[in-house]
């Protein structure tokens, strides 16, 4: 494959071949954002009045205090207590449905999400370019283990702006790579439910036994937080 700025990102998520190309796309956009934050920008003037203003989700306030040290999260977390209280309880009598849409507001925004949401639309559209410009990495792409259920939604709609004759092959091979999954997925679930019939003991488990975790991460892109509890019941079996 030829490789350019472009290409690389997109290359390095593809060629692991390892569950969905497109959560660990995502994955890694969150790790680089996530270390940026607590580490050189902690500190850059632009960045803290972005990440004041726009706060952050639980995801990733949770990912930010697992890579940051707890100072740099606290030094975070002092400008941001301090615009939330301009926000919602500012000077004077407390006006109960301004300091309701600004906790709203609160809510719906996040400074990871925002960002993680631009950089993806960048390697979206150079995923298609490399889907419909190099032979070799349509065929890894087709190679991939499956692709999930958001964003298997997410793909089809950036795609849609293909010329129409290649919409169609790169929505043929998306779809079977959404769809066959899912449907390994409902049959080893099914074979997890029926091992619990005392006429299946001592049966053959097959590729059940994890199969809760898989379900979960393909309907929701992200993976079950009692996964290694899970991983080790699993071994218990």
């Amino acid at each position: 494959m030829r490789e350019d700025i472009c290409s690389i990102p997109v290359n390095d998520v593809f060629l692991p071949k390892e569950g969905c190309p497109f959560c660990r796309m995502r994955d890694m956009l969150e790790d680089r954002m996530a270390t940026y934050i607590t580490g050189a920008a902690m500190m850059e003037p632009d960045v803290r009045v972005e990440t004041n203003r726009l706060g952050f989700c639980t995801e990733h306030f949770n990912q930010i205090l697992a890579r940051g040290s707890r100072l740099s999260v606290a030094l975070i977390l002092e400008s941001l207590l301090q615009t939330v209280h301009d926000e919602v309880f500012p000077a004077g009598k407390t006006q109960p449905k301004k300091a309701a849409a600004a906790v709203h507001s609160r809510e719906e925004h996040c400074f990871v999400c925002e960002n993680i949401e631009k950089n993806t639309a960048h390697l979206l559209d150079s995923t298609l370019k490399l889907w419909q410009t190099d032979g070799e990495f349509r065929q890894l792409y087709s190679q991939q283990p499956y692709i999930c259920l958001r964003h298997y939604g997410q793909v089809l709609q950036a795609a849609a702006k293909m010329p129409k004759k290649n919409f169609v092959l790169f929505e043929e091979v998306t779809t079977g790579l959404a769809k066959r999954y899912l449907e390994e997925l409902n049959a080893d679930v099914t074979h997890f439910c029926r091992m619990f019939d005392y006429r299946n003991a001592g049966g053959d488990w097959g590729n059940s036994k994890d199969s809760i975790e898989r379900a979960i991460r393909y309907l929701t892109s992200r993976e079950p937080e009692n996964r290694q509890k899970a991983d080790e019941k699993n071994r218990a079996f």
